[in-house]
């Protein structure tokens, strides 16, 4: 029978050296001097920083999650307005107010309706996911209710991707409430988040070209009210808010796209002050996509007398 061989450690001899590495690298290397008998032996290892193995995890992570993002703008990017259906901390609370600088940190109050920014706690993100989840969820024949859920996740992903990669003057998002929610008669439901707005600046070739001079715009995306509140106003509150944060950051220019053939959004934008300048061109239609219009609105302060 084989006999296990075990080394002697009496014949062997270990010593280390620590080299520093060169200004240019933020490695070191360690070199390990092994000697069996008269033989030597010299081994050489670099060690990958800590650093740069966080910095691949996190390039992983943020390509796969503009993946996931561009399928959420493909499908949010249009403004659906007649849609489908842990605390924060006080730090928060006073940033947002005293950003907005209104009452309570409410932009706009009417109709009913309070809108004010997104404040960042866990309970009000999943909120606002569960209303455009809704909102922009195709339903399927079969495990509609497994999709739904993914569909969910994949927008409450990008949601915390646009809040901690964007300068709060660059991405808002709005969400709109009961203006008292201390009646008694209110229902659960109408206590919480009952429509959500997305608000980013951008400065695409295609839509700068209609503006007078203007670099930057606001896009409004991701409008959606959920199914029970629809046709109460909270969509004009949502666009209210919007031409307030407008004038805040300073902006002179909002746009937005909608479907051709949505006749009660385009009315609805037209009546809040948007007007159609483009339109996606014929052979959109062709491959299978519904065809866009894009509209702008003007700053009131901007406005010539």
């Amino acid at each position: 029978m084989a006999q296990l061989l075990k080394p002697n450690p009496n014949k062997y001899t270990l010593s280390k050296r620590n080299f520093r590495g060169s200004s240019s690298s933020p490695c070191s290397r360690s070199c390990n001097r092994v000697r069996l008998g008269n033989k030597k032996k010299r081994l050489v290892y670099c060690l990958k920083p800590k650093s740069a193995v966080v910095d691949e995890r996190e390039t992983s992570s943020k390509k796969s999650t503009r993946t996931i993002l561009k399928e959420q703008r493909r499908r949010a990017d249009v403004l659906v307005p007649s849609s489908s259906s842990s605390s924060s901390s006080s730090s928060s609370v006073e940033l947002v107010e005293n950003e907005i600088d209104g009452q309570l940190g409410h932009l706009v109050t009417e109709f009913g309706w309070k809108v004010r920014r997104l404040i960042e706690n866990e309970d009000e993100m999943r909120e606002v996911a569960q209303v455009q989840a809704e909102a922009f969820h195709v339903p399927v024949a079969f495990f509609d209710d497994v999709f739904f859920e993914f569909f969910k996740a994949e927008v409450l992903s990008g949601l915390l991707y646009k809040l901690r990669n964007s300068p709060p003057d660059r991405y808002a998002c709005l969400v709109a409430k009961a203006a008292d929610t201390s009646l008694d008669t209110l229902s659960l439901s109408e206590q919480g988040l009952v429509g959500v707005v997305d608000v980013t600046v951008l400065n695409n070739k295609d839509v700068v070209q209609h503006l007078d001079g203007a670099e930057e715009y606001l896009y409004v995306s991701g409008i959606a009210v959920f199914n029970k509140f629809r046709r109460q106003k909270v969509a004009t509150a949502l666009l209210k808010a919007c031409d307030v944060l407008l004038n805040i950051w300073g902006f002179e220019y909002l746009a937005l796209r909608a479907y051709e053939d949505d006749s009660a959004a385009c009315r609805l934008y037209t009546n809040a002050g948007y007007r159609i300048i483009s339109k996606d061109p014929l052979w959109t239609a062709w491959i299978g996509r519904k065809r866009r219009v894009l509209m702008i609105k003007r700053s009131n302060s901007c406005m010539c007398p």
